[in-house]
Protein backbone atom coordinates (compact mmCIF):
# COMPACT_ATOMS: atom_id res chain seq x y z
CA UNK A 1 0.00 0.00 0.00
CA UNK A 2 0.97 3.51 -1.10
CA UNK A 3 1.52 7.08 0.78
CA UNK A 4 3.71 7.61 4.22
CA UNK A 5 5.17 5.74 7.02
CA UNK A 6 4.56 6.55 10.18
CA UNK A 7 6.79 5.55 13.05
CA UNK A 8 4.94 4.63 17.07
CA UNK A 9 5.33 8.14 18.97
CA UNK A 10 6.62 7.57 22.67
CA UNK A 11 4.27 8.20 25.11
CA UNK A 12 6.19 11.08 27.35
CA UNK A 13 5.36 11.50 30.96
CA UNK A 14 4.64 14.57 32.82
CA UNK A 15 7.39 14.57 34.60
CA UNK A 16 9.74 14.95 31.42
CA UNK A 17 8.02 18.03 30.08
CA UNK A 18 8.67 19.82 33.37
CA UNK A 19 12.28 18.30 32.98
CA UNK A 20 12.51 19.98 29.20
CA UNK A 21 10.72 23.56 30.69
CA UNK A 22 13.44 23.76 32.98
CA UNK A 23 16.17 22.68 31.00
CA UNK A 24 15.29 25.14 28.00
CA UNK A 25 15.54 28.49 31.11
CA UNK A 26 18.48 27.20 32.07
CA UNK A 27 19.85 26.79 28.84
CA UNK A 28 18.06 30.07 27.88
CA UNK A 29 19.91 31.99 30.50
CA UNK A 30 16.21 32.89 32.48
CA UNK A 31 17.62 30.72 35.46
CA UNK A 32 20.86 31.32 36.52
CA UNK A 33 23.54 29.16 38.70
CA UNK A 34 22.92 29.86 42.26
CA UNK A 35 19.69 31.20 41.40
CA UNK A 36 16.40 28.99 42.80
CA UNK A 37 13.31 27.34 40.87
CA UNK A 38 9.91 27.70 42.79
CA UNK A 39 9.03 26.15 45.98
CA UNK A 40 7.22 22.43 45.06
CA UNK A 41 4.20 23.74 45.36
CA UNK A 42 4.48 26.43 43.08
CA UNK A 43 5.71 24.25 40.50
CA UNK A 44 2.55 22.08 40.52
CA UNK A 45 0.68 24.81 40.60
CA UNK A 46 2.45 26.67 37.32
CA UNK A 47 2.58 23.36 35.47
CA UNK A 48 -0.71 21.49 36.38
CA UNK A 49 0.65 18.78 37.94
CA UNK A 50 0.89 16.74 41.50
CA UNK A 51 3.52 16.85 43.90
CA UNK A 52 4.82 13.56 42.84
CA UNK A 53 5.48 14.66 39.36
CA UNK A 54 7.46 17.45 40.91
CA UNK A 55 9.33 15.67 42.98
CA UNK A 56 10.29 13.15 40.24
CA UNK A 57 11.00 15.71 37.71
CA UNK A 58 13.87 17.16 40.53
CA UNK A 59 15.43 14.31 41.50
CA UNK A 60 16.05 13.57 37.44
CA UNK A 61 17.75 17.43 37.03
CA UNK A 62 19.28 16.72 40.03
CA UNK A 63 21.31 13.73 38.75
CA UNK A 64 21.87 15.79 35.72
CA UNK A 65 23.83 18.14 37.87
CA UNK A 66 21.78 21.02 37.21
CA UNK A 67 19.96 21.88 40.49
CA UNK A 68 20.45 21.04 44.09
CA UNK A 69 17.38 19.70 45.69
CA UNK A 70 17.69 19.63 49.76
CA UNK A 71 14.71 17.52 51.47
CA UNK A 72 12.75 19.99 53.64
CA UNK A 73 14.07 22.92 52.00
CA UNK A 74 11.30 25.62 52.32
CA UNK A 75 12.93 27.46 49.19
CA UNK A 76 12.93 25.78 45.91
CA UNK A 77 15.71 24.13 44.46
CA UNK A 78 19.18 25.76 43.69
CA UNK A 79 20.98 25.86 39.93
CA UNK A 80 24.41 24.80 40.05
CA UNK A 81 27.16 26.16 37.55
CA UNK A 82 28.40 24.01 35.04
CA UNK A 83 31.28 21.78 36.19
CA UNK A 84 33.01 18.87 34.64
CA UNK A 85 31.45 16.18 36.80
CA UNK A 86 28.84 16.72 35.40
CA UNK A 87 29.67 15.66 32.10
CA UNK A 88 31.97 13.26 33.09
CA UNK A 89 28.66 11.41 34.74
CA UNK A 90 27.32 11.72 31.20
CA UNK A 91 29.58 10.27 29.36
CA UNK A 92 30.34 7.28 31.91
CA UNK A 93 26.85 6.88 32.21
CA UNK A 94 26.47 6.26 28.03
CA UNK A 95 29.81 3.92 28.15
CA UNK A 96 28.56 1.98 30.60
CA UNK A 97 25.16 1.21 28.69
CA UNK A 98 27.57 0.56 25.80
CA UNK A 99 25.93 3.94 23.76
CA UNK A 100 29.43 5.12 23.45
CA UNK A 101 32.31 1.99 22.64
CA UNK A 102 35.87 1.84 23.74
CA UNK A 103 37.09 2.61 19.99
CA UNK A 104 35.13 5.82 19.77
CA UNK A 105 35.84 7.66 22.92
CA UNK A 106 39.93 6.68 21.96
CA UNK A 107 39.05 7.83 18.80
CA UNK A 108 37.45 11.22 20.32
CA UNK A 109 40.42 11.48 22.47
CA UNK A 110 42.80 11.01 19.68
CA UNK A 111 41.09 14.18 18.23
CA UNK A 112 40.83 16.29 21.23
CA UNK A 113 45.01 15.60 22.13
CA UNK A 114 45.74 16.29 18.43
CA UNK A 115 43.93 19.34 18.36
CA UNK A 116 45.48 20.90 21.89
CA UNK A 117 48.72 19.96 20.56
CA UNK A 118 47.99 21.83 17.44
CA UNK A 119 47.40 24.73 19.29
CA UNK A 120 49.59 24.59 22.14
CA UNK A 121 52.53 24.13 19.51
CA UNK A 122 51.54 27.78 18.61
CA UNK A 123 50.32 29.17 21.69
CA UNK A 124 51.96 28.03 24.68
CA UNK A 125 54.58 30.06 26.76
CA UNK A 126 58.10 29.15 27.64
CA UNK A 127 56.46 28.54 31.09
CA UNK A 128 54.40 25.62 29.96
CA UNK A 129 57.00 23.84 27.85
CA UNK A 130 58.82 23.89 30.74
CA UNK A 131 56.25 22.21 32.54
CA UNK A 132 55.45 19.75 30.14
CA UNK A 133 59.64 18.70 30.20
CA UNK A 134 59.24 18.66 33.97
CA UNK A 135 56.10 16.41 33.55
CA UNK A 136 58.24 13.97 30.75
CA UNK A 137 61.44 15.03 33.77
CA UNK A 138 58.96 13.18 36.24
CA UNK A 139 58.05 10.18 34.27
CA UNK A 140 61.44 9.16 33.68
CA UNK A 141 62.44 9.69 36.81
CA UNK A 142 59.58 7.30 38.24
CA UNK A 143 61.31 4.63 36.25
CA UNK A 144 64.71 5.21 37.20
CA UNK A 145 64.12 4.72 40.52
CA UNK A 146 63.08 1.04 39.56
CA UNK A 147 59.25 1.61 40.46
CA UNK A 148 57.63 -0.38 38.11
CA UNK A 149 55.34 -1.85 41.11
CA UNK A 150 51.81 -0.11 41.61
CA UNK A 151 53.27 2.63 43.66
CA UNK A 152 55.95 3.66 40.84
CA UNK A 153 52.79 3.01 38.28
CA UNK A 154 51.31 5.55 39.85
CA UNK A 155 54.00 8.17 40.31
CA UNK A 156 54.59 7.69 36.87
CA UNK A 157 50.32 8.06 35.80
CA UNK A 158 50.39 11.08 37.70
CA UNK A 159 53.19 12.65 36.06
CA UNK A 160 51.49 11.56 32.85
CA UNK A 161 48.31 13.13 33.95
CA UNK A 162 50.78 16.50 34.53
CA UNK A 163 52.15 16.49 30.74
CA UNK A 164 48.70 16.52 29.61
CA UNK A 165 46.76 18.76 31.59
CA UNK A 166 49.88 21.09 30.59
CA UNK A 167 49.45 20.57 26.90
CA UNK A 168 45.84 20.93 27.74
CA UNK A 169 45.93 24.59 29.40
CA UNK A 170 48.31 25.46 26.55
CA UNK A 171 45.90 25.08 24.10
CA UNK A 172 44.21 28.07 25.53
CA UNK A 173 40.56 25.99 25.20
CA UNK A 174 39.22 25.44 28.18
CA UNK A 175 36.38 23.08 26.57
CA UNK A 176 39.29 21.00 25.05
CA UNK A 177 40.85 21.52 28.55
CA UNK A 178 37.75 19.95 30.15
CA UNK A 179 36.96 17.53 27.56
CA UNK A 180 40.39 16.03 27.24
CA UNK A 181 40.61 15.29 31.36
CA UNK A 182 36.91 13.96 30.95
CA UNK A 183 37.62 11.63 28.13
CA UNK A 184 40.64 10.45 29.02
CA UNK A 185 39.66 8.96 32.39
CA UNK A 186 36.74 7.36 31.27
CA UNK A 187 39.08 5.76 29.07
CA UNK A 188 41.82 4.62 31.50
CA UNK A 189 38.86 3.11 34.08
CA UNK A 190 37.52 1.31 31.15
CA UNK A 191 41.05 -0.64 30.76
CA UNK A 192 42.63 -0.03 33.95
CA UNK A 193 42.33 -3.98 34.57
CA UNK A 194 44.07 -5.09 31.21
CA UNK A 195 46.59 -2.23 32.14
CA UNK A 196 47.75 -4.06 35.30
CA UNK A 197 47.71 -7.06 34.00
CA UNK A 198 50.54 -6.13 31.70
CA UNK A 199 53.69 -8.44 31.73
CA UNK A 200 55.57 -5.91 30.73
CA UNK A 201 54.63 -2.59 32.69
CA UNK A 202 58.48 -0.91 32.59
CA UNK A 203 58.20 -1.50 28.68
CA UNK A 204 55.29 0.63 27.89
CA UNK A 205 56.86 3.54 30.33
CA UNK A 206 60.12 3.73 28.42
CA UNK A 207 57.65 3.50 25.11
CA UNK A 208 55.55 6.33 26.45
CA UNK A 209 58.82 8.36 27.66
CA UNK A 210 60.31 8.59 23.96
CA UNK A 211 56.71 9.34 22.90
CA UNK A 212 56.42 12.32 24.85
CA UNK A 213 59.87 13.13 24.53
CA UNK A 214 59.00 13.06 20.66
CA UNK A 215 55.91 14.95 20.74
CA UNK A 216 57.23 18.22 23.23
CA UNK A 217 60.98 18.31 21.09
CA UNK A 218 58.40 18.86 18.12
CA UNK A 219 56.10 21.33 20.12
CA UNK A 220 59.44 23.46 21.18
CA UNK A 221 60.23 23.51 17.47
CA UNK A 222 56.83 24.93 16.55
CA UNK A 223 55.56 22.33 14.02
CA UNK A 224 52.00 21.49 15.42
CA UNK A 225 50.59 19.01 12.41
CA UNK A 226 54.37 17.27 13.46
CA UNK A 227 53.61 16.74 17.40
CA UNK A 228 49.96 16.03 16.82
CA UNK A 229 50.88 13.13 13.85
CA UNK A 230 53.84 11.66 16.83
CA UNK A 231 50.59 11.67 19.24
CA UNK A 232 48.19 10.11 17.32
CA UNK A 233 50.59 7.75 16.56
CA UNK A 234 51.37 7.00 19.94
CA UNK A 235 47.89 6.97 21.13
CA UNK A 236 47.16 4.46 18.31
CA UNK A 237 49.88 1.64 19.42
CA UNK A 238 49.10 2.14 23.14
CA UNK A 239 45.30 1.63 22.94
CA UNK A 240 44.37 -0.37 19.65
CA UNK A 241 45.16 -3.63 21.69
CA UNK A 242 42.44 -3.07 24.17
CA UNK A 243 39.74 -2.16 21.27
CA UNK A 244 38.15 -5.28 19.22
CA UNK A 245 40.15 -5.76 15.82
CA UNK A 246 36.90 -4.87 14.27
CA UNK A 247 37.10 -1.68 15.47
CA UNK A 248 40.45 -0.71 15.09
CA UNK A 249 39.83 0.91 11.59
CA UNK A 250 37.87 3.80 13.17
CA UNK A 251 41.20 5.07 14.97
CA UNK A 252 43.42 4.18 11.68
CA UNK A 253 41.72 6.54 10.01
CA UNK A 254 43.13 9.56 12.31
CA UNK A 255 46.61 8.19 10.77
CA UNK A 256 48.79 9.05 8.35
Amino acid sequence: MGGPRFEPVRAVRAYERVVEQVEEAIESGALTPGGRLPSERELMVQFSVSRSTVREALRVLQARGLVRSRPGDPNGAEVLPFTPAALHKSMTTLARVEELSLAELVQFRMVLDSAAILLAARLRTEEQLAEMYAAVAAMRAALDAGEAGDEGADSFGAADLAFHDAVARASGNKLIEICTDVVRSIVLKLIAGRITDEPDRGALMRRSIRNHEDVVAAMRAGDGPLAARLSRKAMYDYYAGYVPERERGALRALLE
